[in-house]
């Protein structure tokens, strides 16, 4: 059987729990710049020019990776063309999960007063993450999936977790002295 689509080269899969902690990095610092500039409903659109800003025109034009992408080596890439995805794609994948984000926001914001509602505005991501758990094959989330792009591991980076792994061991290693 001939197929159009080409088949596609096996790329290096990134751990589910260092795609959180990179999606964790991007959302507390877009979390905490928008905290400062406004409240209500101003906030909320302060951390969505920041998230598009960080996620869509810092990724295009940083080789696919964010802050958090980049702080554990990690990079984007459409998954079709085995390429940086364009703005387009960028804008439609991170539409998604900045909504899911903005969501998140608000319900952390709310959260000592309504721990219910806190539950369920983060429920988005929190189907995100399982849908990217349950991929064996790519790992893709459902904006991944929507988008056609893939989270790939990169020798480009700060390597954040080793240098965290290696400076635990040596605070161990210390005490023990």
């Amino acid at each position: 059987m001939y197929s159009e689509q080409p088949v596609p080269k096996r790329f290096p899969k990134v751990p589910i729990e260092r795609r959180a902690a990179a999606f964790l990095l991007d959302f507390v610092t877009v979390w905490l710049l928008s905290s400062f500039f406004g409240v209500g409903v101003v906030r909320w659109i302060i951390f969505l020019l920041l998230w598009l800003g960080l996620r869509v025109f810092f990724v295009s034009s940083n080789k696919g990776q964010s802050f958090g992408h980049w702080a554990l080596d990690m990079k984007l890439l459409e998954l079709r063309f085995r390429k940086l995805p364009d703005l387009l794609t960028l804008g439609k994948r991170e539409g998604i999960v900045g909504a899911g984000a903005l969501l998140a926001s608000i319900g952390l914001n709310i959260n000592i007063t309504n721990a219910l509602s806190m539950l369920l505005l983060c429920a988005p991501l929190l189907v995100d993450l399982a849908i990217a758990a349950s991929d064996r094959e790519w790992q893709q989330a459902y904006h991944d999936r929507l988008a056609g792009t893939v989270v790939i591991q990169t020798q480009r980076g700060f390597s954040l977790d080793l240098r965290a792994k290696r400076w635990l061991a040596e605070i161990r290693y210390r005490m023990r002295r």
